[in-house]
């Protein structure tokens, strides 16, 4: 029986298999997994990270990934909102926008 193909697999397996597969494998499937921290937490510190390095285009799966692992709309723009004195007003302008984009289809 053969498993569905991740969101990576399908978006880039032909052209970078490795990197799909330590996506897969090693990110999603051991760091994510890792009982330190809930996979709440783990969405929250990813946006911020996101957010702060200015990563638009990372940010758009994981504000759906986050909601997803229980995080509100309301926190993740409390989030960006708060990170624009710490990384930066474009920084968070740019996520803003992403997030009214991404969220408002949630």
């Amino acid at each position: 029986m053969s498993k569905e193909p991740s969101a990576a697999q399908k978006m880039i397996g032909d052209f970078a298999p490795k990197l799909v597969e330590l996506t897969d494998r090693v990110l999603f499937g051991d760091v994510w997994e890792r009982p330190e921290l809930s996979k709440r937490d783990r969405s929250l510190a990813t946006v911020a990270a996101l957010v702060a390095m200015n990563r638009t285009d990372q940010l758009r799966f994981h504000l759906n990934f986050a909601v997803q692992n229980g995080v509100k709309k309301e926190e993740l723009i409390e989030v960006i909102t708060h990170l624009a004195f710490y990384s930066g007003w474009p920084n968070a302008m740019s996520a803003i926008m992403v997030a009214k984009e991404v969220l408002s289809k949630a």
